[in-house]
């Protein structure tokens, strides 16, 4: 199994740069819940460190093996998914979660590399017919049911993300450019359509999802909806540069105030921000800057498409769902209720990432040999 490892190649940089930023937002969860010793810190420890163990386990496993059992995890993702639209439990409007012996996660998360897995598998296997319209129409409909089954919880913010995820791994598998310029071709004019219906009070979507951006568009006509978003920008902006610290009990703090609901998860940032600063929100983003492109990085050494979709995958969830949630909170997109991943809480959010971390750690593992063999006879 070991075979084919060199240890040298070891992503040191990618190690710390993922442990680096989950020290950081355990210690913003812990301020944004109840100090240094609430429960969501300790659960988010736990979450840390078991993280940490299975990424070292999953980074120890060949993926070349582990893809054999690709359709496994295909089948796996939607039965989750499925299971959590009939037997999950509901939050906030939103049926997302499922519980199994006492165990308590969100298959949509988990779903993520699942789905990354099995399509690094299937278009490496249909790399050289993938612009066929039988094998293209395939991938389109495997695609499909997932983004459907994720949309009926209803979580249309997660089914976008994931449709990016598995729209980016596609156009690098090798998607023709006379595909992808058509369909930005009419999806680009299609949303800015949509964006100037909506705020003209054409609703196009359900419910919460029509309000959520009405209120983006119209904060001043829809307070109630809007306030959540527009006190996130203000906790931003009164961080100032260096942050009013970690744990303050200043009655001036937005966070203090409890003007931010949910601080913990979807608004960690606008927390992260008010008490560390424009610094601490740098260095933040640098470090998930850091780990998308350390991601990119090892897969243009990848041993095999498989392996360099896997990389392709994991950036783009981690870059994409980064940009979309610290877009909501500094008020460049509509609430959509993502996490920003490493830092803000959630368990099931936290170890997926890290699966996927040992998975482009294996994948550095078996980098294809990009040097010359000092011991070999030059040719001239």
């Amino acid at each position: 199994m070991f075979r084919n490892y060199r240890l040298k190649n070891l992503n040191v940089r990618l190690i710390i740069a993922c442990v680096t930023i989950t020290i950081i937002g355990v210690l913003v969860v812990g301020s944004a819940k109840g100090g240094s010793n609430g429960a969501y810190q300790n659960r988010q420890i736990m979450g840390m460190i078991l993280g940490v163990i299975v990424m070292t386990v999953v980074a120890m496993i060949d993926y070349s093996f582990l893809l054999q059992f690709a359709w496994v995890y295909y089948a796996l993702a939607n039965v989750l998914l499925i299971a959590v639209i009939f037997w999950g439990s509901s939050s906030l409007g939103a049926q997302r979660w499922l519980t199994i012996g006492g165990f308590r996660f969100q298959p949509s998360e988990f779903a993520k590399v699942l789905l990354i897995l099995f399509f690094s598998f299937f278009l490496m296997r249909n790399e050289e017919n993938l612009n066929r319209p039988r094998i293209l129409l395939f991938t389109i409909i495997l695609m499909g049911i997932p983004l459907f089954l994720i949309l009926k919880e209803p979580d249309l913010s997660t089914t976008i993300v994931t449709f990016m995820i598995l729209a980016t791994m596609l156009f690098c598998a090798g998607l023709s450019y006379k595909i992808v310029v058509p369909v930005l071709g009419i999806s680009i004019p299609a949303l800015i359509i949509f964006l100037v219906l909506e705020s003209r009070g054409k609703s196009l979507l359900r419910g919460y999802q029509d309000e959520r951006i009405l209120a983006w568009l119209r904060p001043q006509d829809y307070p109630g909806k809007a306030f959540q978003q527009q006190n996130s920008i203000m906790a931003v902006g009164s961080g100032q540069l260096f942050g009013k610290g970690l744990f303050n009990e200043s009655a001036q703090s937005v966070k203090n105030g409890n003007y931010i609901p949910e601080p913990h998860t979807d608004f960690i940032f606008a927390v992260a921000a008010e008490e560390m600063g424009f610094i601490g929100s740098v260095i933040i983003i640098v470090l998930l800057l850091v780990i998308a492109i350390e991601c990119i990085r090892v897969s243009k050494k990848a041993k095999d498409t498989a392996g360099k979709l896997i990389c392709v995958g994991m950036a783009s969830y981690i870059s994409i769902q980064s940009y979309v949630n610290i877009s909501v909170v500094t008020g460049l997109m509509p609430n959509t209720g993502l996490t920003l991943p490493f830092v803000s809480y959630g368990l099931t959010s936290l170890v997926t990432l890290y699966i996927g971390i040992g998975l482009v750690l294996n994948v550095g593992l078996q980098a294809k040999k990009n040097y010359i063999d000092e011991k070999a006879p030059l040719k001239w």
